[in-house]
């Protein structure tokens, strides 16, 4: 009774959505925008509209009209429509600031309901990557199935991420977590892959593995040997609750050392290449402020194991997208992101983070290649160390840029010339660090409009506009409220969009952007115009010059709070 009785308040808000007659994706741009703009249960609007992005980056790899055609998958679409006209109604009414007495009499029932909407949004997260299956076996297109009980491989925070890991360019990964309701399915993991790449490639030789690290150890003092059994009891047996996240390569966990020390000790996926643990190895040889410290290996039968320094605060993803709880004497307090993480420690972190980069440029001629927020840690006092060493190869120059079949990187991060040719130099991660200033100032994603042959990203392209339009006090997270200065602002971002050019060569070096950033004195430049969206048209098959005929795939995987995850990898062929 309460929620119908709510959804009469709510009745005209709704019609509004379902007179507009947009499909799915326009529904979800409205529904996120209208989350911005809501004045009250803010955190609960945006984090509905944080999910509501979610299911946008996996209806954009669908083909949605001809979807719609099929009995089998038009009606969850058309059901889902209807989710997301829900979600626009209750962000709408939420942008309303209501006297007290209407607070307090629908205040409770509108949290539920908000609740209620994510949770049906969550649904379908799970719901859309089975569509895509359908699909798929409608195609005729020859599909083969292997369910493998194993750990999920994504980050453990909500985090939508498209990983490039391919030897030709035609592999797609989507990472979404943070479903709050796995009985829906069951609870399961679920992987959609086609990986050209040989197995021969992802068999690692636990013989050679060995030697690397002997020699690793050998050749660098500082990095030492860990016997099993150490870590075994630093994990209390890889538990569970120890686990601090999942990524591409392997599970992370928090240990204690019996010497009190407290770690990270990282857990490598058997079909990790010995490729990538070569790359993580890089960092013993490394030592600056802003990256993090790798201290040892182990090695048990099939186990692959590197310990690296712990860092408190997690990853600057966690506290830039998400909200935090603590409970002090039976009160929640809830501490946000603006409390956390103010524009003087934004500010330090950007610094910080350019500081990282250049020493890693200037110093080692390295390329990180997969640089986000889910990938900087932040420690005690809230300084940025970048992690994650797996993809960073080394360069024979400063200046030089090589070429890949294999690329590595993370959609809405990864720079177009990288994405499109597998050419990646310094510059490389110029457009990737431009890409971390701009959603570490506003508390958006940026995502790549894949159809509409989109190469930067909207948050790059709408950052564009506001500073040219001078309103960057859009852009700007709004849990910062008026805690900033305008020009430090708008110097931010106008640095950040020089880093995200789209021509590597517009683009400053490392040296360039730390020196941008100590000194007001130093004229900017005007960053050029993103290129604009096309509309209607598949988007160009960019890589066809350079890769040939490959399979393409989407790599879903969603995992839940369940305490077990299963995978169901799908291979799917080209056709003949």
């Amino acid at each position: 009774m309460e929620s119908s009785s709510l959804w009469g308040v709510l009745g005209q808000a709704s019609n509004v959505a379902q007179l507009v007659g947009v499909d799915a994706l326009g529904l979800v741009s409205m529904v996120v925008q209208a989350a911005l703009a809501a004045r009250c249960h803010r955190d609960a609007c945006r984090r509905l509209g944080q999910h509501v992005e979610l299911v946008g980056g996996l209806l954009r790899e669908l083909e949605l009209a001809e979807l719609m055609r099929r009995e089998a998958t038009r009606r969850p679409l058309e059901q889902l429509q209807g989710a997301l006209r829900r979600c626009y109604a209750l962000v709408t009414a939420c942008q309303e600031d209501r006297g007290y007495l209407h607070r307090l009499l629908l205040g409770a029932r509108m949290a539920n309901e908000l609740r209620a909407a994510q949770h049906e949004i969550d649904m379908y997260i799970r719901l859309i990557p089975l569509i895509a299956l359908v699909d798929n076996s409608s195609s005729n297109r020859r599909v083969t199935q292997a369910t493998e009980g194993v750990r999920a491989v994504v980050p453990s925070c909500s985090d939508h991420h498209t990983r490039f890991q391919r030897r030709a360019l035609e592999f797609i990964e989507l990472h979404v977590q943070g479903a709050a309701k796995p009985s829906e399915i069951g609870g399961k993991s679920l992987v959609v892959t086609v990986d050209p790449q040989p197995q021969e490639e992802k068999i690692m030789d636990i013989e050679a593995v060995l030697k690397l690290f002997v020699h690793t150890e050998e050749n660098y003092p500082g990095f030492r040997k860990f016997d099993f059994i150490q870590i075994v009891d630093a994990t209390d047996g890889f538990s569970e609750k120890r686990i601090l996240g999942k990524g591409g390569f392997g599970t992370v966990y928090k240990g204690h050392l019996l010497d009190g020390l407290t770690v990270a000790i990282k857990t490598f996926d058997a079909d990790t290449a010995i490729f990538d643990l070569k790359s993580e190895l890089q960092l013993v040889r490394i030592q600056h402020t802003n990256l993090i410290r790798l201290l040892g290996w182990c090695i048990h039968e099939k186990e692959r194991i590197l310990v690296y320094e712990y860092i408190q605060k997690g990853s600057l993803h966690n506290i830039i997208f998400q909200q935090h709880v603590t409970i002090t004497s039976s009160v929640s307090q809830y501490k946000t992101k603006g409390a956390l993480l103010n524009w003087s420690k934004r500010f330090q972190i950007i610094k910080g983070l350019a500081e990282g980069l250049l020493y890693l440029h200037k110093h080692c001629w390295i390329v990180h290649r997969d640089l986000k927020p889910s990938n900087i840690l932040l420690d005690h006092d809230m300084n940025p160390k970048i992690g994650d060493f797996g993809s960073a190869v080394t360069l024979v120059s400063d200046v030089a840029e090589e070429r890949t079949k294999r690329v590595v990187g993370t959609s809405g991060y990864i720079a177009p010339e990288y994405a499109s040719q597998g050419l990646y130099s310094l510059k490389t991660d110029v457009f990737s660090f431009g890409v971390v200033v701009l959603e570490t100032i506003s508390g958006r994603k940026n995502f790549i409009m894949e159809k509409q042959r989109d190469i930067v990203g909207y948050l790059v392209r709408d950052a564009w506009h506001m500073w040219k339009d001078g309103r960057l006090q859009e852009l700007v997270d709004p849990a910062l409220c008026d805690g900033y200065e305008s020009t430090v602002i708008m110097r931010c971002t106008q640095v950040a969009l020089l880093c995200a050019q789209e021509d590597p060569a517009d683009r400053p070096t490392m040296t360039d952007v730390t020196a941008m950033l100590d000194s007001e004195s130093i004229m900017l430049s005007d960053p050029k115009e993103p290129t604009e969206l096309t509309h209607g048209g598949a988007s160009p098959d960019r890589s066809s010059t350079y890769i040939g005929h490959s399979s393409k795939a989407i790599d879903i995987t969603i995992t839940s709070s369940a305490p077990v995850s299963t995978r169901v990898r799908i291979i799917v062929e080209p056709e003949i």
